[in-house]
């Protein structure tokens, strides 16, 4: 190599008994070359020179003095650490900052660890375990209470009732009729076998009847419409010899007007007010 050719490729200052750096085969000095080609440092916003070591993550650089927790301001240099926002933090300042808490011993759930979630909380793998029995639960079936968490066959030895259909478990839920307990899904009409959970329902003999079939096998019928008296939510009837009517249903056959409450006669299978029916061949 001529003493031409060693020069600096942009200033063309000889580097004889000089320092440089050869890039791409050639050759700079070192002014030139951390003028052209030093990155900047995301801390200090200094050029980082040939003779500073770059460190360099997500093509963003820092000198190695300025590679630091953004909290803590520890170095990080050939240490764990986590990007949040586009900064830096060390694993501590991290979980202290940012992880979530074990919803049982309250301690950072540290980064990189397994945790378990349920309704809106987390717990380490070793805290969520079952109240009873204290072994963990993981990813098996649980059944919660305000006591806390338990394993099916904790849960079914401590607590269950059984469903008188089915006599399997009751895990949630139910519904109590005559002081038994039923699945939702198996409290059924005893007529048409549809479930009655979330339907009115009459009883004969401490079976359970939806208000159709009841109405239709058990039901009396009124006098005056010859609709099904149920008595359901309160409805008053009215009830003479061997006759029933609907409240609304028992009025005189002349006039209409209602004879709840009131005096009246009768003639045959009709029904009168005094007034209308005092002109008529009547018992009262």
């Amino acid at each position: 190599m001529t003493s031409a050719q060693f020069e600096c490729q942009y200033c063309t200052v000889s580097l004889l008994g000089k320092k440089y750096v050869l890039k791409d085969d050639n050759l700079y000095c070192v002014s030139c070359y951390d003028r052209i080609f030093s990155n900047y440092c995301e801390h200090c916003k200094e050029p980082i020179e040939s003779d500073s070591k770059d460190l360099c993550y997500k093509n963003r650089h820092w000198h190695e003095g300025c590679f630091k927790c953004n909290k803590c301001r520890h170095s990080l240099v050939e240490k764990p650490f986590v990007a949040k926002d586009e900064l830096l933090l060390c694993t501590d300042c991290y979980s202290n900052e940012c992880s979530s808490k074990c919803f049982h011993c309250k301690r950072t759930i540290m980064p990189g660890s397994r945790k378990m979630e349920f309704k809106g909380n987390y717990w380490h793998e070793t805290c969520f375990v079952c109240e009873h029995c204290r072994q963990p639960i993981g990813t098996k079936p649980l059944i919660s209470k305000e006591s806390g968490n338990y394993c099916v066959p904790c849960f079914e030895k401590e607590f269950a009732h059984y469903c008188n259909f089915c006599k399997k478990v009751i895990t949630s839920g139910g519904i109590t009729f005559r002081d038994q307990i039923w699945h939702k899904e198996c409290f059924l009409c005893s007529g048409c076998r549809k479930e009655l959970c979330e339907e009115a329902f009459m009883s004969r003999d401490d079976f359970p009847f939806c208000l159709d079939c009841y109405n239709h096998l058990y039901a009396k019928k009124c006098a005056a419409c010859t609709k099904p008296i149920t008595g359901l939510r309160g409805a008053k009837f009215i009830c003479f010899q061997d006759r029933q009517w609907h409240s609304e249903c028992f009025n005189c056959g002349k006039c209409s007007v209602s004879l709840v409450g009131e005096g009246f006669l009768t003639q045959n299978t009709e029904i009168f007010c005094r007034k209308c029916g005092s002109g008529a061949d009547t018992d009262v």
